[in-house]
């Protein structure tokens, strides 16, 4: 009798999904005793009547590596400890669905689960696991925010999109002398900002880590025009930065509009313009970088659940592939440091931080 795995994605999507899971059932085809199954919308899979699952064969999964999204698409609102039940009156209650999600595993005969997903699934991992799951996480998020793994897989790409983002901006805020503000992904830190800045060329970086002051990027700012108002800055701000000393107002709306709005207030002279990046950072095809990682990681699940050390990550750390128990990578959340040498890159090459 072969032994089963459930795929389940679970969070936002990320260029490298696919690819994660390509790797997985490729890998699983050398064993010759193994089935991979696919959950479709993470958990809801699962725990949906009649199951919604497929089968995931060689011919299934040729070529998606280099397909951005995932063909089991995903969902970031379906915790199983606190999943949404349709009542008899048509209302919706969040209720822990865990042990029948846990008798749906044992009655089709699955072995193991792989979770592929960010900081915020991998705590559902690590509960799952808790319960007696037979349960492998995979890092997957373009916020490059869980700790232990050197870089998640999706990241790169994201960081790729928003850099040509920048070289875009550059080119039309010096044609026009204007002051073009860049927003993208990154609520609590701020890798995409800090990477796209530095290889695009921005003036000013704002991240969550670091709170700004006005005062400071109007003085980067008029630094970069002549008397007569000519010249040209670019400012990449990650969505969770925030002013100092009011953190309460944070995410509460776009912050490079809220930038717009300061800078005009203050009777900065120069045509100022803001672009939202949003999810075209999320979307279209991986870049190498992040292919490669995604098959590394997913080869290392599959073969962390056939050696049976379930309750852990595969991870890439100090560029060796190796595996973390879940508990040691939920504990720490990775935020940008402000002595990570890409601070003291941005800030030798005069771009500022608002401080």
């Amino acid at each position: 009798m072969k032994q089963r795995i459930l795929i389940v994605n679970s969070g936002g999507d990320c260029p490298g999904m696919n690819a994660v899971i390509r790797a997985i059932v490729k890998r699983a085809n050398q064993e010759k005793n193994w089935e991979v199954i696919g959950s479709i919308n993470g958990f809801d899979g699962i725990l949906s009547e009649p199951l919604e699952i497929i089968p995931l064969t060689e011919k299934r999964v040729e070529g998606i590596h280099i397909q951005g999204g995932t063909i089991l698409t995903t969902n970031n609102k379906r915790n199983p400890f606190c999943y949404p039940v349709k009542q008899s009156d048509g209302s919706i209650i969040n209720e822990d669905v865990t042990d029948k999600l846990i008798y749906n595993l044992k009655v089709f005969n699955f072995d193991a689960v792989i979770h592929i997903g960010g900081n915020e699934s991998h705590k559902i991992s690590h509960k799952l696991s808790k319960k007696g799951v037979n349960i492998v996480g995979i890092p997957k998020t373009i916020n490059n925010d869980l700790s232990i793994t050197d870089f998640t897989f999706g990241f790169q790409t994201a960081a790729q999109v928003a850099t040509e983002a920048v070289d875009k901006l550059v080119t039309t805020a010096s044609s026009h002398n204007r002051v073009l503000i860049l927003e993208v992904m990154g609520r609590d830190a701020g890798w995409i900002a800090l990477h796209a800045a530095i290889a695009g060329g921005a003036d000013v970086c704002l991240i969550p880590e670091i709170p700004f002051s006005m005062d400071k990027v109007l003085e980067k700012l008029k630094s970069r025009y002549s008397k007569d108002g000519r010249g040209f800055a670019n400012i990449v701000v990650a969505e969770g930065a925030y002013f100092k000393n009011n953190k309460s107002d944070k995410n509460s709306d776009s912050i490079a509009r809220k930038i717009a709005s300061k800078l005009k207030e203050a009777n900065f002279e120069a045509d100022i313009r803001e672009t939202i990046l949003g999810h075209l950072q999320r979307g279209g095809t991986p870049i190498a970088f992040d292919r490669i990682l995604a098959t590394e990681l997913g080869v290392k699940a599959f073969e962390l659940v056939k050696e049976k050390k379930f309750g852990t990550m595969a991870v890439h750390q100090n560029f060796e592939l190796t595996h973390k128990n879940l508990e040691e990578v939920i504990n720490q959340y990775n935020k940008v440091d402000l002595s990570h040498n890409l601070i003291h890159t941005a800030k030798g090459i005069g771009i500022s931080f608002g401080d």
